[in-house]
């Protein structure tokens, strides 16, 4: 019987060993059941990925406008909900390579609009000011000048992807935020996803313009890289917190372990993600410094419970 003993001992050990899950191309991978109460939605998820529609039209407009040329009202009307035009947006004088990659982008705001909607519920698309007038305005507002002329995101490629550097990066820090906040494994999923796909696209937007860093943009005396620390110093301003955004060079002490100057993906000292929260998100798209006093990118404010309660309470 003693030569079985080896044998027993790892057949034993065989057996208790979970063994890993293989996919195949052509097989249905099954996963074990996930435990129960994990999947309901929670009211309080709701409002918080709500609160995210009113990013995500931002988004989707700005991108659609920008390399099409029209936006929501002709590609996905149901998305709409009622809600009124975007002002001011139009088709912005970009090179083909960045019109491809924005359209994508464009069309990925509009997944996310379809899911958050499927899942969470919606409202009707609020009032967007994304005209050349407001963007110049907040510029002014960054760099402490009036800029002549006025700034025109629609211009060329580079004005184009400094005003869109001012967007993706505001919902990003959101959804970290958010995350802490988030009860149910649906939401949670749904969450991580759009925080992927956001980080991504502030990270191409912040790549190009990397590249570009040292160019002066015409016919201003600033160059990119300028720009961006000008523009992230604003929103930290803005929404009246700490250090939670930075331009595309930084000190070294604000490196990445304090070692680079370069900073194509904003973090923190441990180089993990910033976080924001609603009120300080709406402080910064409002332009006012104030999460109850619509203004900006929103002139009658974002829609939902979130948005609309600090409203009534301001």
């Amino acid at each position: 019987m003693a030569r079985w003993k080896v044998p027993l001992v790892f057949l034993f050990v065989l057996l208790s060993v979970t063994p890993p899950i293989l996919c195949q191309s052509n097989v249905t991978c099954k996963h074990p059941p996930r435990p129960p109460g994990v999947d309901p939605v929670y009211p309080t998820d709701i409002d918080l990925l709500q609160f995210a529609l009113n990013l995500e039209y931002l988004e989707a407009e700005w991108f659609l406008f920008g390399a099409l040329g029209h936006g929501l009202d002709t590609i996905a009307k149901d998305l709409v909900m009622g809600g009124p035009a975007a002002i001011g947006a139009h088709r912005a004088n970009i090179d083909d390579a960045t019109r491809r990659i924005i359209e994508e982008f464009g069309y990925q705001e509009i997944a996310h609009l379809r899911e958050i909607t499927k899942v969470f519920g919606g409202f009707p698309r609020p009032w967007l000011d994304l005209s050349s007038y407001n963007f110049a305005r907040l510029f002014d507002e960054a760099v402490g000048q009036t800029l002549r002329p006025p700034f025109d995101p629609y211009e060329n490629t580079i004005n184009y992807l400094l005003g869109s550097y001012v967007i993706p990066y505001v919902g990003l820090v959101g959804y970290v935020g958010a995350n802490q906040n988030i009860y149910g494994h649906r939401a949670k999923r749904i969450l991580a996803g759009l925080l992927g796909v956001e980080a991504g696209q502030d990270a191409v937007i912040r790549t190009m313009l990397y590249e570009r860093s040292d160019q002066v943009v015409q016919p201003y005396n600033f160059t990119v890289a300028e720009f961006t620390v000008y523009l992230s110093d604003l929103r930290n301003r803005l929404a009246m917190c700490t250090n939670k955004d930075e331009g595309l060079v930084v000190p070294l002490e604000l490196g990445a372990e304090n070692k680079t100057s370069s900073n194509i993906l904003a973090a923190n000292r441990k180089s993990l993600a910033h976080t924001r929260t609603p009120a300080q998100i709406l402080r910064i798209v409002y332009s006012t410094s104030d999460e109850g006093k619509p203004g900006g990118f929103f002139p009658l404010g974002c829609n939902g419970k979130i948005a609309t309660d600090f409203i009534k309470t301001s």
